[in-house]
Order: C-alpha cells, then sequence, then structure tokens
C-alpha cells in the first residue's frame, strides 16, 4: 500500500487529489494538509511514501518546506506554474503536476510511485563502515563493486549508473537511496544527476569537476544547491 499525504492551500485542489487517491486500490491518503506546518506534523507521526506537495503556498512555499526536511518522502509537485520546473526536479522531486490534473496524468504517475517504490524494495543492503565493497542487482546476477574503484554514480530516471575504472555497472536502485549508504567521508552529491568520489576529482573549475575517465577529461556539473557543500569540503581539506 503506498502512502500519500497532500499539502495544498486550496481546498478544491485537495478534494480534486483527494478523490483521484481514493480511486487507487493500492494508495491510502495518510492527510490532507492546508499548509507545510500541517504536513510536518504528518510526516512526524505517519509513514508516508509520497507527498503531492504544492509549490505557491502562504508563509512558507513547497520549495521553501521540502529544503527543511532532512529525509522527505518521495515528492510529487503539483502547481498551476509551469516555471518551476527545473528548481523542482533539482530537488530531487519524482515528478511534476500541472494543474488542472488529469486523471490519466495522475495515474502515469502513479505508475511512477509504483516503480519507484518497487525498485527501493529490491535494494541491496549494505554498511558502508564495516566493507569497503557492495553488492548491487544488474544483468540478473549480484555484482560486486568496490569504493575504491568508483569514479562516478550517475542518474538515469530510475537507474543509476556506476561508472568505475574498469567500465561501468547499471543497475535498478535511485540516486537517493544509494546516497544514503555511500561512505560520506569519500563521496558526495554534488548534482541531482552526480554523485562523485572526492578521491579522483582532478579538478574544480567554475561550476565543473574535472575526473579522468578512461584516460580522458570527464566534466560533472556541480548543481546550485550542491555546490556550498562541496566548497565547504575542500575547504575543510577533507578532499
Amino acid at each position: 500500500m503506498i502512502k500519500a499525504i497532500i499539502v495544498d492551500d486550496e481546498p478544491l485542489a485537495l478534494d480534486v487529489m483527494e478523490t483521484y487517491i481514493n480511486q487507487v486500490p493500492e494508495m491510502e491518503l495518510v492527510a490532507r494538509c492546508e499548509n507545510a506546518f500541517k504536513a510536518n506534523e504528518a510526516l512526524k507521526n505517519n509513514h508516508v511514501d509520497v507527498m503531492f506537495l504544492d509549490i505557491q503556498m502562504p508563509q512558507l512555499t513547497g520549495i521553501e518546506f521540502l529544503k527543511t526536511l532532512s529525509d522527505p518522502p518521495e515528492v510529487i509537485f503539483t502547481t498551476a506554474y509551469p516555471d518551476y520546473a527545473v528548481q523542482g526536479f533539482e530537488l530531487n522531486a519524482m515528478d511534476y503536476l500541472l494543474k488542472p490534473i488529469s486523471m490519466e496524468r495522475f495515474m502515469k504517475c502513479v505508475n511512477k510511485i509504483s516503480d519507484r517504490l518497487s525498485s527501493k524494495s529490491n535494494e541491496i543492503e549494505f554498511n558502508p563502515d564495516d566493507e569497503d565493497y557492495f553488492f548491487v542487482k544488474a544483468d540478473k546476477k549480484l555484482v560486486k563493486v568496490s569504493y575504491s574503484e568508483i569514479l562516478y554514480i550517475e542518474g538515469l530516471k530510475d537507474y543509476v549508473i556506476i561508472r568505475k575504472e574498469s567500465g561501468r555497472v547499471i543497475t535498478l536502485q535511485t540516486m537517493k537511496s544509494l546516497e544514503t549508504k555511500m561512505p560520506a567521508k569519500q563521496f558526495m552529491r554534488v548534482h541531482r544527476s552526480y554523485i562523485v568520489n572526492v578521491q579522483k576529482i582532478n579538478a574544480i573549475v567554475g561550476n565543473m569537476i574535472e575526473i579522468t575517465e578512461k584516460g580522458q577529461t570527464k566534466h560533472l556539473p556541480i548543481g546550485k544547491n550542491y555546490r556550498d557543500a562541496l566548497l565547504t569540503a575542500i575547504q575543510n581539506k577533507r578532499l
């Protein structure tokens, strides 16, 4: 069962989303919230898989609220303004629903949620503090990956590509879940689509990271929401 909450300051929008959710057998509406503060309480008191979050709300916008959460559920932004799409995806939102939301578009979103949660249930658990390697499911087998040979990790929809010195491994997994399992002293999220092994960084030029891949210089973008943390790590000689 997919447990969901709706966060929107418009009663009609709440009604529409509640009607849609109630028509999907595998979904359960945990709470409907008129503002970010009520949503924060709902997240504290309930297990929530997905949050349908309006962007334009008084006092605290959806984007501002999401930035306050240390471990948010999957997020689907809902808004009447398409201009926020890029910023929403930079915050690792799963989807972006433009109002008025049709049932067809909502069901496409539900299928994406189901696939994402299903991929999470198939992930291999590992403890980076105990081992110098981990296993992932790829090509119908378990593949061993050593942390030391990873150059960077690239997100591609519901898959991640682990780029190694010896090649690549593609696995059905989310960037968010993989990020939480990587050794924090060695790996950093530098973009919504990239996690980098900081020991492999050759240089930082502007908003780009230089890494050597297969004998050639590879440039990785630095997202504006991750730049400060990266520069702080450099200043603290973490790299």
